[in-house]
Formats: C-alpha cells, structure tokens, sequence
C-alpha cells in the first residue's frame, strides 16, 4: 500500500515522503480500515509517539496521521461491536502507524460508526477536533449557559467546532485570531471577534473559560483573562502560571466512542458544522504540513475515490 512516512526526525517537513509500506497487521481488537479521507496535526512530527512505540523504542518509518474516515476492510482476533463493509470514522493510535495511509490499523473502541450520509471528507474533520473541543469546554473547562468563553484560534479546526458547541449551550463566545479569520469566526456564532495581529488581547475582558488552542506568548496573557473561579484551558503546553480564583489545565484529547457517535448525530441535525479547509490528494499531504498552506478549518487528506456501490 501507499503511505506518507517519515524516517528522520532532524529532518522535519522534509523527511515526509510518499512510499511503499507493508499491509498493516490487525492485533486484537484491531480493524483495519480502508482510508477514505484522513486528518492530521501539523504540530506532530514533534510529538514523541510519532517516532517511537509505547515501550519508547524507536518504530520508523512511521505514519503520521492520526484522523480518519473509511470502511471496514479486515477484523482482528476478538474484535466486536463492528463489522466488514461498515462505514466508520475516529483516531488512529498516538504510537502507532496513523490515516496517512491506504490502510490503517485501529483499535476498535477509538472508532464510532459513520452515517451514511455524512461524507468522509466531513468526518475525518471531526475526531480530533470534536472530542478536543467537547472535552475542553464541558469536562475541563466546565462551561455552562450564561457564561462567557474566549476561544484563541476560533476560526481553526478545534475552534470552530467549540465556538458553536458553546452557543448550542447558551455561552457567550470571544473568538481570536487573524483578520482573515474573522468571516469565518463571525459566521459560526462568535459574537465579538478580535483580530490578534492589530488589536490589544487584554482588550477582550475577562472570561469563565479561556480555551487557548495557540500557546506561547497569547497562553502567558490569557492568564489575566480568566474571571475568579473560571479556567484556563489549554491543549498546547502545560500553562506557566494558574489564574488568580482560578484553575489552569493542559490536557490531550482521549477517545470517546460514545462522544463521537454524538457529534456525528449533531452533523447530520445540522447543529454542528465542522470547517473544512482545503482537500488534497495523498500525494500532496507532505507540502500540506507546512504552515503557508494555513487555511481556516480542518485541512483534509483524501486518500481513496469511493468504490462503486459504496454508500459513502
């Protein structure tokens, strides 16, 4: 099978390449999914699980990837819950070959089932994003009707989908970003948008939940930010300083069976709507990491033309 691999970790987005790999093995509970479309993060090659396995021996050549959506090829020893043929979507493991590939090997219980009319180019922008953004405003974030969020990044994959999570609860929504964001941001039900280029971020006032998808120097302010017994919720680096009154929390997103078949029901509803960037071939997914191909939403990696009769 085809699939983007990398080798070198000093190489960075050079090292991505398009090769040959092996059909993927199917443990127990395993599927193997044949990728329709496929998501990434373009922050991972420097993540410790793309280059080594759970016991931190080295695994390259190894895939990156870790969204995606396709149809179950194959199933392992002992696996239930899903079937051949059937149309699934969810994360690929932090320490294992991820979606940027034809095929790929999941542990069942990171996959939900997909509805058929929901395109796979949809709901591979879903898993991160979606469970990332659910489980920083609800089950760390706390968020509840009447409060006011900030969201840093609004307008991105994480962010769109939080800001109309958060009005589907009755929260007032900040949403930051670029001045070509703003559209964007306004569009999902952002009530005021600032533009982080021109305009002062102390500006905004303050917050319940501060959910910061940026880190860095916006991460440091947003300390300020955050209301007295409110939170600062971040997924980029473990924050320097805590809120005064407050909490301040760095978290990576689990998988969420249940979550996901929510989300995807809120998409068919027409209650959420995952921004979905630009959409590349898989021969074009190393040149899509790089950050001049930044657009707003989710980019996504098509890996696989339906095959005829297919549903999807």
């Amino acid at each position: 099978m085809q699939a983007i691999t990398v080798r070198d970790r000093d190489a960075g987005l050079a090292g991505l390449s398009l090769t040959d790999m092996p059909y993927p093995h199917a443990a127990e509970n395993d599927v193997i999914v044949r990728v329709h479309a496929a998501g990434f993060t373009p922050g991972e090659l420097d993540w410790p699980g793309t280059w080594t396995d759970r016991a931190g021996r080295d695994r390259t050549p190894s895939v990156p990837g870790h969204e995606l959506s396709g149809v179950v090829e194959e199933l392992g020893f002992g696996t239930t819950g899903l079937s051949v043929g059937q149309r699934v979507f969810g994360l690929a493991d932090w320490t294992r070959n991820g979606s940027l590939a034809e095929y790929a090997a999941v542990e069942a219980r990171n996959l939900a089932p997909l509805p058929t009319d929901i395109d796979h180019t949809l709901a591979a922008a879903l898993p991160i994003s979606g469970l990332t953004a659910w489980q920083g405003l609800f089950d760390h974030g706390r968020l509840t009707t009447g409060q006011t969020l900030l969201i840093h990044g609004a307008a991105g994959g994480v962010g769109s989908i939080a800001a109309q999570l958060a009005r589907e609860v009755g929260a007032r929504v900040i949403g930051t970003g670029r001045s070509a964001d703003r559209d964007t941001a306004l569009a999902l039900g952002v009530d005021t948008f600032l533009d982080l280029q021109t305009e002062r971020l102390e500006d905004v006032g303050e917050a319940d939940v501060v959910f910061d998808v940026i880190g860095g120097d916006i991460l440091d302010r947003s300390v300020a930010l955050v209301r007295a017994g409110g939170t600062l919720v971040t997924i980029v680096m473990p924050p320097k300083g805590r809120p005064k009154d407050g909490r301040a929390i760095f978290f990576v997103v689990e998988p969420d069976r249940a979550r996901l078949t929510d989300l995807a029901t809120r998409v068919r509803d027409g209650r959420l709507k995952p921004v979905v960037g630009a959409v590349r071939p898989l021969t074009e997914a190393p040149a899509a990491f790089a950050p001049a191909t930044r657009t707003p939403g989710k980019t996504i990696i098509r890996v696989a033309e339906d095959r005829t009769g297919d549903p999807s």
